[in-house]
């Protein structure tokens, strides 16, 4: 299959600072897992919201991944007052991925969303968030061990138990995984529009899907990007959105022939 001939998947940047200068940026791992796993082709979105209409960008496209960040959903976002607690922000990147979020609801543009982006959607259907997990009552610490060593910080931390009958279940074949966990932000109050699809131990959820979504939609909480092609459960979840960002390139391309 050529380049032109494969579908094309959005992916939002964060904004990112180098040298007192401002860069979108994306991660690499990202980049590739849809180009590797997904076999589709990665467009990196600026944080460029007030140049372009969400809804017209993502007829022209055939999916939509959000990644994770080092930045938070700013509270406003779900109904809360600014704190030190859920910094730092990247408004930019607000203003670019939420209203992205719902147009592909709308459109029914495949959606796949991984850490920041899960939460994204859980705010943007209505959900708030924690702003510190390990500090509430009872939950584990998820966030990243810092040990400067990527295979150490990626590694495995938690099970995640699955939904049985859910959509992450019957995609993986299973109804446990491990996961890794590198997050201090997560879910507080779920949003009607989704359905719980996994949980941590602690009962963290960690796994999401829009419910009466009209294509592929789902969030997840961990990072199943990183060194994809290693870890089967990873290639299982990128293979089926690719399979469903492929379903919308060849809808596209017969709509255009007609």
């Amino acid at each position: 299959m050529s380049t032109l001939s494969k579908p094309l998947v959005a992916v939002p940047a964060c904004m990112k600072e180098v040298g007192g200068l401002p860069f979108h940026a994306v991660g690499d791992k990202y980049v590739r897992a849809v180009a590797e796993a997904a076999g589709a082709v990665p467009l990196m979105i600026p944080n460029l919201g007030e140049f372009f209409d969400p809804a017209t960008l993502l007829a022209g496209l055939d999916g939509l991944l959000l990644t994770g960040s080092v930045s938070n959903v700013h509270p406003r976002h779900y109904g809360l007052p600014p704190s030190p607690a859920a910094e730092p922000h990247d408004e930019a990147r607000d203003a670019v991925t939420l209203p992205l979020i719902r147009a592909a609801i709308d459109q029914g543009v495949p959606l796949l969303c991984i850490c920041r982006g899960f939460q994204e959607l859980n705010v943007v259907l209505g959900g708030t968030l924690h702003a510190r997990v390990h500090e509430v009552p009872g939950r584990l610490d998820h966030r990243s061990p810092n040990t400067g060593h990527h295979d150490t910080d990626y590694a495995a931390r938690h099970a995640l138990r699955l939904v049985p009958g859910g959509q992450l279940a019957r995609i993986l074949g299973k109804d446990e995984i491990q996961v890794n966990s590198l997050h201090w932000q997560g879910i507080d109050r779920l949003a009607e529009g989704l359905a719980v699809e996994g949980e941590a131990p602690d009962g963290t959820i960690e796994a999401v899907s829009v419910r009466g979504a009209r294509a592929f939609a789902l969030g997840v909480q961990w990072h199943p990007e990183y060194k994809i092609m290693s870890n089967p459960d990873s290639v299982l979840l990128f293979r089926a959105f690719g399979e469903a960002v492929s379903k919308r390139r060849a809808t596209r391309a017969r709509a255009s022939a007609a």
